[in-house]
């Protein structure tokens, strides 16, 4: 769960967490807010091992704002050191609901043990609450580029609301991954689908913050654009090498 500046939604977030999903644990990423969301965060922490006799919410400090790709990857690595079987990605402003989390799990422990689980605002059940129509078209013209510049079979490949499977993460180059926003959620699912995983989706219900900002921002959209844009070139060039390769005539 990354954090930056969210002291006020926060101590929600991680209550709820602990009522619908109590097995789980919680590492917060806090990249130095300067509200002292992090410092916060280790309070609740040690408030709730005094109650509970062990510790299921741990922080990892970082310095500075270093972006929430970076982020999300520290924690992927936090967690594969300590073994984990899987691996959730969630934001701390509320977003995404925490009593939605059991069913994500729920699927990847179905037969065909998919390696990652999204929760999908664009599926079927699937919806959004009090967001932006602006916000909305701008999340699904970003899935239905994707799709049409990458050919990535994904409905919902923005989300940030994710389960991985643990060995599914270990196959993947983390250390190449340098991308953020809307881009690191297509980055990683194209990489997981790359890597011979199969992608679930689980509808969700996706609510607009209730305390302050969002970090979306140009920068983030134009990354996202020019990143799907050259992955995609690439991946046609690709598929147009393998169709002419196909069709040359045997050597003699």
């Amino acid at each position: 769960m990354p954090t930056y500046d969210e002291r006020d939604s926060l101590p929600r977030t991680l209550d709820a967490l602990r009522r619908h999903a109590p097995e789980v644990d919680v590492l917060v990423v806090d990249d130095g807010s300067p509200d002292g969301t992090g410092e916060l965060a280790e309070r609740i922490a040690a408030q709730e091992e005094a109650e509970l006799g062990r510790r299921r919410i741990q922080v990892l400090h970082r310095t500075g704002k270093q972006g929430l790709g970076t982020a999300y990857v520290a924690g992927f690595r936090w967690a594969l050191d300590r073994g984990y079987p899987a691996v959730v990605e969630m934001d701390a402003d509320g977003s995404h609901r925490a009593e939605d989390l059991p069913r994500l799990l729920t699927r990847l422990d179905a037969e065909d043990a998919p390696a990652l689980v999204i929760g999908s605002r664009w599926v079927r059940g699937g919806r959004v609450v009090n967001w932006p129509v602006h916000r909305q078209i701008l999340s699904r013209g970003a899935n239905v580029y994707a799709w049409l510049a990458m050919g990535l079979p994904v409905r919902d490949a923005t989300a940030g609301f994710r389960v991985y499977r643990q060995d599914v993460l270990r196959r993947l180059a983390l250390a190449e991954v340098a991308s953020h926003g809307y881009c690191f959620q297509i980055d990683m699912a194209w990489r997981v689908i790359k890597a011979g995983g199969t992608v679930a989706e689980v509808p969700i219900t996706f609510v607009e913050r209730a305390e302050g900002r969002s970090k979306m921002s140009r920068n983030i959209v134009v990354e996202a654009l020019v990143r799907v844009t050259v992955w995609g070139a690439q991946e046609r060039w690709n598929q147009l090498r393998r169709l002419i390769g196909s069709g040359r005539a045997p050597r003699r």
